[in-house]
């Protein structure tokens, strides 16, 4: 059939947009390519191999400098706490994606505020005063060792742009040092960047983050083409040099939001019970964090465990972004350590939106670790018309927190109420201060707070919160840039919408004894939860021997709208898994991905995505094949 001028016109522009298109793509791809050689050049300067973990806090500063950073102890102490034990390559990475080295411009600028006359000289001793009385201090010696170097001190002064120059150019060398180390050394350049990689369809290979870590998809979260598109799937050229294969192939209805009732109503009334909040939160990265439990049973008894999003304050025809997010529990009990933690079950009965389980617990401690696969909760970018306003003079001049802010004040006091009392203790009050500054606030402090806002026995209360924020904005004059630090911390977006965070709640219901829940740590999610995912699937789910290789199967578990499949390596040797998702059709991917490729370490096993629907209201298609590299 003829075209008609008007069509033959456009297909110059179509392809002009499908060329931008791709070299955009390459370019992505280029970038991401650079940065996880650098970090891999940086990490094998101080490991032997990617799959070497980080053992130690002295370990994790000097692999940071190796990558052109120069951590403070702070900075240090926010990665490695009380808690971390270890940190892998893909930890790493993450902390370089969110620890950006200092510009030039940056570091002019610092000093530029203590230089008040703007000589271009700060002296000695007004560096020393300030650099050990104001934020991470610094001790003497340190500050020594500065004023010391002759490159960039005369007469008593410290010649602040010689030493930016310096600075800038010891932290290159730094990065081009271990790349050229890593480009000499043909063996570590033939070992792959990390535990999970990325394969595109021009050969190169490239890492992604670990599925609940703070990477940010870009991509298109649908992994099946849409109906009648022609293209050809970009299937990676190395998946073609697969030895072996093994296909899963899972048909879905729509979601019914199926009911199980884990309580009859007229036995619930007669249970003993408990409730504690809490809140998944987005990294800038894309790392989900979220309070840690501790569950104590003070007797053997029969109990019911549920968890839902928490249904906060809600605007008639309004959506909220953080109710369709997926939740779960990992129920795991106490032994004689912490480390030692044995799972029990999980949350897998559903009633809409909450999921539940109900058992028979034996008396003492047992953790519970909230989960969300991610395929929910993930970075977004989304149009915002304009900044909303968050404090206003009024008639008397005076500063006053705008009605919309206020609004959004109330449901932070409502997730940051952990037990629900209407009043924030000192411990509830922490995990905010811990989430929006890092920093905790201690009992001088709060007794501070007692004598200029309103508390009710020793906690407090909303209208105390709420002038707690106004005399942040009056201690700055009016400029919302603190407040809104604070707001996006949270998960709010400039318009004051929360699409970075899910609170949720957890209540437990036990026929026989008062049980006792309290929130123990805010954190991402640890090894445990890890080994509690795989271990559950492992139990619940179906088992398939790859053909050709059976040292490797995969596990697939299915329950209501989450399919999770988990990798098992029982050979002696690391293995590269290859996981094409192109056939699927209405899913999501807590990867963001439709092709990728996962590095797993010998005798080990590990997540290799969770997919849920896109649309829940139709028929989805899970079609995954995992394929092993040669």
């Amino acid at each position: 059939m003829a075209s008609s001028p008007e069509n033959n016109a456009s297909l110059p522009v179509q392809k002009v947009m499908r060329s931008e298109s791709s070299q955009g793509k390459k370019s992505q791809h280029a970038e991401e390519a650079i940065f996880y050689m650098n970090c891999r050049a940086a990490y094998l300067t101080v490991f032997k191999s990617s799959l070497e973990n980080i053992k130690s806090k002295e370990q994790l500063s000097l692999v940071l400098q190796q990558a052109g950073r120069n951590p403070c102890q702070k900075t240090v102490s926010k990665y490695w706490t009380s808690q971390t034990t270890t940190l892998n390559f893909d930890d790493f990475c993450t902390i370089l994606k969110k620890e950006k080295p200092a510009t030039k411009t940056e570091l002019l600028k610092a000093f530029g505020k203590m230089d008040t006359d703007n000589t271009g000289y700060i002296l000695h001793d007004e560096l020393y005063k300030i650099l050990t009385t104001r934020g991470e201090k610094m001790t003497r010696d340190e500050v020594s060792a500065i004023t010391k170097q002759a490159d960039f001190n005369c007469s008593g002064k410290l010649d602040y742009n010689k030493f930016c120059e310096l600075y800038m150019t010891t932290s290159e060398q730094c990065c081009k040092t271990a790349r050229e180390k890593l480009e000499v050394d043909s063996r570590l350049r033939q070992q792959q960047f990390g535990n999970q990689a990325e394969l595109s369809s021009e050969g190169i290979t490239l890492p992604v983050s670990k599925p609940s870590p703070r990477i940010t998809r870009k991509t298109d979260h649908k992994l099946a083409p849409t109906k009648g598109d022609s293209r050809t799937p970009s299937r990676p050229s190395s998946a073609q040099s697969c030895k072996a294969s093994i296909s899963t192939t899972i048909s879905m209805g729509a979601s019914s939001n199926r009911n199980t009732k884990l309580i009859e109503p007229d036995t619930m009334k007669e249970w003993q019970y408990a409730q504690s909040k809490g809140c998944f939160y987005l990294e800038e990265d894309g790392e989900i964090i979220s309070h840690k439990y501790k569950l104590h049973l003070p007797q053997r008894s029969t109990v019911c465990i549920t968890i839902k999003p928490l249904n906060v304050r809600q605007v008639e025809g309004k959506s909220y972004h953080w109710l369709s997010v997926d939740t779960a529990l990992y129920i795991l009990k106490e032994n004689e350590t912490q480390e030692n933690l044995q799972l029990v079950s999980f949350t897998e009965q559903q009633n809409k939106e909450m999921f539940g389980w109900k058992g028979e617990l034996g008396s003492g401690v047992y953790w519970l670790l909230p989960f969300t696969t991610g395929c929910r909760l993930k970075k977004v970018k989304t149009q915002i018309a304009g900044e909303a306003k968050l404090v206003y003079r009024g008639e008397d001049r005076e500063l006053a927190l705008t009605k919309e802010f206020r609004a959004a004040l109330l449901d932070i006091f409502e997730t940051i109420d952990l037990d629900g009392n209407g009043l924030l203790s000192l411990e509830e009050y922490n995990f905010f201060e811990l989430r929006t500054s890092g920093e905790k606030c201690d009992e001088e402090a709060w007794a501070v707070c007692k004598e200029n806002f309103d508390m009710k026995k020793n906690e407090l209360t909303r209208q105390g919160f709420m002038d707690l924020n106004l005399m942040e904005a009056n201690d700055r004059e009016g400029d919302p840039s603190d407040l809104w630090v604070t707001l996006l911390s949270l998960g709010y977006n400039k318009a004051l919408e929360m699409t970075e965070a899910c609170p949720f709640v957890i209540d437990i219901y036990a026929e026989k004894c008062k049980p006792r829940i309290k929130a123990i740590y805010l954190e991402a999610g640890s090894s445990q939860l890890n080994r509690a995912i795989c271990k559950s699937v492992v139990n619940k789910g179906e088992a398939k021997v790859m053909d050709g290789c059976e040292n490797i199967i995969i596990y697939t578990y299915k329950a209501g709208r989450r399919i999770t499949s988990v990798i098992e390596n029982k050979s002696e040797n690391k293995v590269i898994i290859h996981v094409n998702n192109e056939q699927s059709k209405n899913c999501l991917s807590n990867r963001g991905l439709t092709v990728f490729a996962v590095e797993v370490a010998p005798k080990s096993m590990m997540v290799s995505q969770h997919v849920m629907p896109l649309n829940e209201q139709e028929e989805w298609l899970y079609n995954c094949v995992h394929s092993l590299l040669r």
